[in-house]
């Protein structure tokens, strides 16, 4: 039996006034793709590249 893990999680931008949560199943590779700007949509809009909390879960 394969064990997932999905992670909830919060971001900022560098100025501290823009909030984004989040889930993934790979909180590395999303990182990275917040902080490069490779998501389009809200988090590119306004520049979301700070992880400030996560949890890690068995189930989304």
């Amino acid at each position: 039996m394969k064990i997932h893990q999905y992670y909830v999680y919060i971001m900022i931008n560098l100025k501290n006034k823009v909030l984004y949560t989040g889930v993934t199943n790979n909180l590395a590779g999303r990182c990275h793709e917040h902080k490069n700007g490779l998501i389009k949509g809200f988090t590119k809009k306004y520049n979301i590249n700070k992880l400030v909390y996560y949890e890690v879960f068995d189930n989304i």
